[in-house]
């Protein structure tokens, strides 16, 4: 482990270097955030450090307690290294023995429910845990909580989004998952369901989209914002999308091979490099959802937002804002729970259309 200027630094943001790591960056130096940076690889933090002109640390999340080390004087960790089925749990620990609290924008839904499980550990050790606080999921799980209490008695909630090009992390993220296939919640329970599973139209704001179920991260964070008990969760697909997701079911076992794995990933980091400013600039991500009651009555709700990415930079530094300023007590929190369901609507550009329960 190694530091340099600034170690006194309330926000440490890890990963920095990466995709999404940088927007955030950008966007908490333009609001004026007290953040330093971290990273694994020195080259990589210590020149991107001297771009911005931030204090930054060097160490390795695989050590509990060198990682805690490089929370010393650090009153938030803000991660945005992944896959978060990689680096959350050890960042976590770190964080509970450091007293820092945590921050990620993981959309896994097995780091959800680990992260969730360790509530009162959290609680006990007095820091803030706030997992999902960028697109994954900050409006849909807003969104959500918004249509569940339109509704109360609710008993299956429906959810879809359509975002736009993946960044490398996120790839590699989504390559990671695809030999466990589909998942939904019935009756309570995480069930395994194949890739694929469902299908509907869904109508954005913008238009109607085809939509395939996806394990989505508010099959966590929606359970617990709202109760209900049967989620399932779709992202906008095209027609041969979903043809070769549902193709893909008989060899996915193979992407558990690791040299395999490893060679996707370089390729995906070698060709993926995510959205362009100007795309993240014009395009806007949509999303809908949907809760029913036993006897049939129904609500539905629709969003717009920035650009994912764009949205997700944004929504970080929102949350990190507010977990600084002692809004959000000691616990792992969905981020309706932290900060009410109205608090994408302080997010910009954001529009929400709900009409009343009919």
């Amino acid at each position: 482990m190694s530091f340099a200027a600034g170690r006194e630094g309330t926000v440490l943001l890890y990963g920095a270097n990466g995709y999404t790591g940088r927007l955030i960056l950008t966007a908490a130096l333009r609001e004026g955030l007290p953040v330093r940076i971290a990273g694994r690889r020195r080259e990589a933090i210590e020149q991107l450090a001297a771009e911005h002109g931030v204090g930054f640390r060097v160490f390795d999340l695989e050590s509990p307690g060198e990682a805690a080390r490089g929370l010393d004087g650090v009153s938030l960790l803000v991660l945005a290294a992944g896959p978060f089925s990689r680096t959350s749990a050890r960042a976590f620990e770190a964080c509970l023995r450091a007293k820092a609290g945590y921050l990620d924008i993981t959309g896994e839904v097995a780091v959800f429910e680990s992260l969730f499980a360790r509530h009162e550990e959290a609680r006990a050790a007095g820091i803030a845990v706030l997992p999902g606080a960028g697109f994954d999921v900050v409006p849909s799980d807003c969104l959500a909580a918004q249509l569940s209490a339109l509704l109360p008695g609710a008993t299956s909630l429906e959810l879809a989004f359509r975002g736009f090009r993946p960044s490398a992390g996120t790839a590699k993220t989504m390559l990671e998952s695809l030999p466990a296939g589909g998942l939904a919640r019935r009756g309570g329970r995480l069930e395994r369901v194949p890739s694929g599973w469902k299908m509907r139209e869904v109508p954005f704001l913008d238009r109607t989209r085809l939509a395939m179920s996806v394990p989505w991260g508010d099959l966590a964070t929606a359970w617990r914002s709202t109760g209900i008990p049967n989620i399932v969760t779709y992202t906008a697909a095209t027609p041969s999308s979903i043809r070769l997701a549902r193709w893909t079911r008989a060899v996915m076992p193979v992407l558990r091979f690791p040299p395999l794995r490893r060679l996707l990933e370089r390729r995906i980091e070698s060709r993926i490099a995510g959205p362009t400013a100007e795309d993240r600039h014009r395009e806007r991500s949509q999303l809908w959802g949907r809760v029913e009651a036993p006897d049939g009555r129904a609500v539905e709700g629709r969003m717009e937002t920035l650009e994912g990415y764009a949205f997700t930079a944004e929504s970080t530094v929102a949350c990190a804002r507010r977990i600084l300023a002692g809004e959000l007590v000691p616990g792992v929190w969905t981020p309706s729970q932290a900060f009410g369901p109205n608090f994408v609507a302080q997010i910009p550009d954001t529009r929400i259309e709900i009409p009343s329960p009919g």
